[in-house]
């Protein structure tokens, strides 16, 4: 999680303009396993119910012949006079039957999530977009970007032509991201080029604003880029794919208002019921932790010269064990042992 307590807010020239403080929601604890279950669930939301026809394979007339032909009793079309009359139909295995299990569109299509489950996920997401790394790692092209989180003033919310917003893009280095987008446009492969999904397209940056006063109308036509409104922020936008890291451009009055709307842990959040994730540990160095004075001086000292219990042996299976416990024992094997021997030659004689 990020750790600085200042952030630059950056003008329309790319140049620091000031600082604001770090919210608290950008330092909230990262917990992947939420994010990608939260993700899963929610992206199931937006599916349309789809089935077979509910006739398809049926649509003829075909009865079993029954036993006694040397067939299967499968049902098999009736009539004569064409290759179709006599093969079999209705069953998954035939060629024009129906499909096994057809499928129907009262399915369970969608996914109830819990609400905290949902808030919890949003603020890792949040948490992780502060993080060069995790938004490097996620493929965006931010090597040239001055911080992250990218603050900008709250002049971008009053653009309103799209030459304007590629020109502020340009400034603050981040249209790097959006050329990257634009360049990964390719016709998607599959069936789905037939349904209105004809091309697929790498996200690039999102931005962030408080008041909408023509910014979504000049940022809405550049290839990847997408705008949300701080007060409704979705996990589908700050984590595509179940991914954390996004590349987010914040106006200077979103980023101010996070700890409004997700609250501090002194500061209550105006969600209702909803406090943020605490860390369970503030350092995760855990070696560092282990081997410092103040843990070492409580440990007990190792003790010097310590008795190490030997292995256990079975006497009936182990003869030096049996002869330092029955030194007598020898000579009962060797007598047994002499014995057997001068059975074997006796019988050797015999035969």
């Amino acid at each position: 999680m990020a750790s600085r307590p200042l952030v630059t807010v950056h003008n329309d020239q790319g140049e620091g303009a000031g600082q604001c403080r770090m919210p608290a929601v950008l330092t909230a604890p990262i917990r992947q396993d939420v994010v990608h279950f939260v993700h899963t669930n929610m992206a199931k939301n937006r599916r349309q119910p789809y089935a077979v026809s509910k006739m398809a394979g049926h649509q003829t007339s075909a009865e079993s012949w029954g036993t006694g032909r040397a067939v299967a009793r499968i049902p098999r079309v009736s009539g004569g006079g064409t290759h179709r009359s006599g093969q079999g139909a209705f069953g998954n295995m035939c060629r024009g039957g129906r499909m096994f299990a057809p499928t129907k569109i009262w399915r369970r299509w969608h996914r109830k999530i819990n609400l905290n489950q949902k808030r919890f996920a949003t603020c890792s997401a949040l948490s992780a977009s502060a993080l060069p790394g995790l938004v490097m790692a996620r493929g965006h092209r931010i090597q040239e970007i001055q911080e992250v989180p990218l603050v900008v003033d709250n002049a971008i919310e009053s653009i309103s032509k799209t030459s304007a917003a590629v020109a502020l893009l340009k400034t603050i280095k981040a249209f790097g991201d959006v050329e990257k987008s634009k360049e990964s446009r390719k016709i998607r492969a599959g069936k789905g080029k037939m349904r209105n999904r004809r091309h697929t397209q790498r996200r690039g940056p999102l931005i962030v604003y408080n008041e909408d006063h023509g910014v979504t109308q000049a940022f809405r036509n550049l290839p990847g880029v997408e705008l949300a409104n701080v007060n409704y922020l979705n996990l589908l936008q700050l984590a595509p794919g179940g991914h954390l890291g996004r590349f987010i451009i914040w106006s200077k009055s979103a980023f101010e208002k996070l700890d409004t709307v997700y609250g501090t842990w002194r500061q209550q959040s105006i969600k209702s019921n909803f406090r943020l994730p605490r860390p369970k540990m503030v350092n995760t160095d855990l070696a560092r932790i282990i081997n410092s004075d103040e843990v070492q001086r409580q440990l007990r000292r190792r003790r010097p010269n310590g008795h190490r219990a030997g292995q256990k042996k079975n006497p009936l299976k182990n003869k030096q064990v049996m002869y330092r416990l029955n030194p007598h024992a020898k000579s009962t094997h060797r007598a047994e042992a002499l014995r057997q021997e001068r059975a074997k030659k006796a019988a050797a004689k015999k035969n």
